[in-house]
């Protein structure tokens, strides 16, 4: 059983929620500038053919205005269900069946047969160390053995999207063993099959 450490992971949030606000303000001051900029040349060059250009460059600000609204909302959404569910002690559980996950904002944990599971990859994500899992190809929210891979806080962080770079489910500092431990476990309750990848 490897468990979590609390304060490690309310200062992890509080670094994420920080920089997911600036990217945001970043995205808001960029579409407002955008913006400005279209409603300044309609103005100031009238009549020279320029407002389908001025248009065109409205129209790629709105996402970017959107994505701004996203973020405070998903933020919103989050610290929700922070405050309604209490922070899990337990990270993982490993046993000769399979691995059990607690997933940060999920309902339920995620079970794992060994046969669904490579391991984890450490690597480092906004200046911290994370171990983002590794799941065995074609293993997904519907395979035989697997719990818990539906929900939407655990498709956040497993596999968000193949064009976007994993997040990250355990913040290697926060948690109460070291990785070459969680490693040596892995190894030996999955028979060799699983380990995790630096």
């Amino acid at each position: 059983m490897v468990l979590v450490d609390r304060e490690a992971v309310l200062r992890r949030r509080e670094v994420v929620r920080t920089v997911e606000r600036r990217g945001a303000w970043v995205t808001l001051a960029i579409a407002v500038v955008g913006i400005a900029a279209a409603l300044y040349a309609l103005v100031a060059f009238h009549g020279a053919g320029m407002w389908p250009f001025a248009i065109l460059l409205i129209l790629a600000m709105i996402p970017l205005l959107l994505s701004t609204v996203m973020v405070f909302r998903l933020q919103s959404e989050r610290q929700q269900w922070y405050d309604a569910n209490d922070l899990q002690q337990v990270a993982m559980r490993m046993s000769l069946k399979g691995l059990e996950l607690a997933c940060d904002g999920a309902a339920y944990p995620v079970v794992l047969q060994w046969k669904a599971v490579r391991g984890f990859r450490q690597q480092k994500l906004l200046g911290q160390y994370v171990l983002d899992l590794d799941l065995a190809r074609g293993v997904g929210a519907t395979t035989a053995g697997v719990r818990g891979l539906d929900q939407a806080s655990v498709r956040s962080v497993v596999k968000p999207n193949p064009l976007l770079r994993p997040t990250g489910l355990f913040l290697v500092k926060a948690l109460d063993q070291p990785v070459h431990i969680i490693d040596e476990a892995m190894k030996h309750f999955s028979g060799g099959t699983a380990q995790i990848k630096r």
